[in-house]
């Protein structure tokens, strides 16, 4: 490793903008390979993205809220996640307005049209003192960009692609996926339509997902850098399974859509079935990965009643809109589903938003405003939403074992009965949830993640389902997420061309690359 990456005396650290032709390009695996690649040659990294747009967020030790591709990237790194990491956190509340999260604390709901036109070119100096703060601990820094830089319509108050690289005089490399088709032109329309200015900043392509023979793929490669004067540095293969937390519950396919985990026999004789609602703003769905990286348990979403039928276990998920949430379940019949099930002892689980569902009544003044509604009284729980978000990294012990989480929440539960508490601290004190009857519900985000817990909990659930399933007695989430990472930083180390990439974060810009008509206007 060339030892010009190690920063001292202050020295600031390189960088590099990982960018996208698309949404969904690749942008966070990528930045998370190469912040595991780094990692791995001892290089100290740490990823960024200045704004992000998800309903998928975590909380840091110092309870800041942040993307939780952020926080696996810093993961990658092997560094701990902090908000400098993402500054600026959307979470979407309706097609038009988000709540923004600024260095990890809720600062209020914004249009589109607001936060674009006024909010957020006061940020960037935020922005900027955060990466420079990153730069001057880090040896390196990884940022991801968002959507695409040629959103021409937007540049102007940019400051997550070219405004963030202009201002921080980082270079860029674009990724393209391939396996959409139109690579070639999307890395010549996005060089194309960028000014003089940022096109100095770009200085190559990673193609992303190719599926083939890549000495196929070599004549376009150079044809492509006669066109642009830009090299491709990588040809990353597709492979299953290498992505990491989405950003945007937003995008996951309304029914149907199985968590992507490696196909494995169950370790009883049955398998275990779980269907998880996909409501509307759905948040942290992530919390069901530990449950899909179980051999024998098959997850999948759904947003129909008869879909419910066949499953051992129904999961209802956080969202960042309770009371809208709560109003879909009933107009598609999975309330009467789901509370049909709680009837007749089938097992219900109800995590953050989910878990309020399940309660008595509601009082939202806060979310939806729409002050108080019935819940569906499967757990004897009172919900009052609060102006101030709880954001926690609590501890404690449930069904005899221990458990770890993260609460992201406005609402404050009143629990009233119940035949058990569900998460507590080991000596009989309640911290958070309750159990009546099969149904259970919790605040706890990533409480699945917690080996021992998980396997006591789908012991309970496969006995009340009538199941003969048996959880593995081996399956650690934690080495699994690791493996996964990886394989990411493997990814990057065998078909990228690494040298390329650190002559890039260390000297930053190289000089003299041509600019591509016409350039935006």
């Amino acid at each position: 490793m060339n030892g010009r990456l190690k920063a001292s005396g202050g020295a600031v650290g390189g960088g590099l903008l990982v960018a996208g032709t698309t949404s969904d390009a690749g942008k966070s695996v990528v930045t998370a390979g190469i912040c595991r690649w780094l990692a791995r040659q001892g290089v100290r990294v740490a990823p960024f993205k200045a704004q992000n747009m998800s309903l998928n967020s975590f909380v840091t030790r110092e309870g800041a809220e942040i993307g939780r591709a952020q926080a696996m990237q810093a993961a990658a790194a092997r560094v701990e996640p902090t908000a400098l990491m993402n500054p600026v956190l959307l979470k979407p509340g309706s097609d038009r307005s988000s709540q923004v999260v600024l260095l990890g604390k809720p600062v209020g709901e914004l249009s589109a049209r607001g936060y674009h036109e006024g909010r957020q070119e006061q940020l960037l100096g935020t922005v900027t003192d955060c990466l420079a703060e990153l730069r001057r601990t880090h040896d390196a820094v990884i940022c991801e960009g968002a959507g695409s830089p040629a959103e021409i319509n937007l540049r102007r108050t940019d400051l997550v692609n070219m405004g963030l690289a202009r201002a921080a005089r980082i270079p860029v490399v674009v990724v393209g996926d391939i396996d959409r088709g139109g690579v070639f032109a999307s890395f010549f329309g996005t060089t194309a339509l960028l000014s003089k200015e940022d096109q100095a900043l770009v200085a190559g392509y990673l193609v992303n997902k190719f599926r083939g023979d890549v000495t196929l793929l070599e004549p376009g490669l150079e044809m492509l850098r006669g066109l642009t004067g830009r090299r491709t540095l990588g040809v990353l293969p597709f492979s299953h399974g290498l992505g990491i937390d989405e950003e945007d519950g937003l995008r996951v396919s309304l029914r149907g859509a199985v968590r992507e985990s490696v196909v494995a026999l169950p370790h009883g004789a049955q398998v275990l079935r779980v269907a998880v609602c996909a409501v509307p703003l759905m948040s942290n769905f992530t919390d069901v990965d530990a449950l899909a990286a179980e051999p024998g348990v098959a997850v999948r979403f759904v947003d129909r009643a008869e879909e419910l039928a066949d499953a051992d276990l129904v999961v209802l998920p956080g969202t960042r809109g309770t009371v809208r949430a709560l109003a879909w379940l009933r107009e598609r019949g999975l309330a009467d589903a789901v509370v049909r099930r709680a009837a007749e002892g089938r097992p219900v689980l109800g995590i953050c938003g989910g878990f309020q569902m399940l309660g008595e009544r509601i009082e939202d003044d806060v979310e939806s405003k729409a002050g108080t509604v019935d819940g569906l009284g499967l757990l004897p729980v009172r919900v009052r939403f609060a102006a101030e978000k709880t954001l926690a990294r609590p501890v404690g012990e449930a069904l005899g074992e221990p458990v770890a989480g993260y609460e992201i929440h406005h609402g404050v539960a009143e629990v009233t009965g119940g035949d058990e508490a569900f998460m507590s601290d080991g000596q009989g004190r309640s911290l958070d949830g309750c159990r009546a009857g099969s149904v259970w519900g919790t605040h706890w985000h990533g409480s699945l993640e917690s080996d021992g817990f998980r396997r006591a909990f789908l012991r309970r659930v496969a006995a009340d389902a009538g199941r003969a399933f048996v959880p593995a007695p081996d399956t650690a989430f934690a080495a699994l997420r690791e493996e996964q990472l990886d394989r990411l930083g493997d990814l990057i180390e065998e078909h990228a061309d690494t040298g390329a990439l650190l002559r890039l974060i260390e000297e930053g810009v190289p000089e003299g690359l041509p600019f591509v008509p016409p350039g935006a206007p």
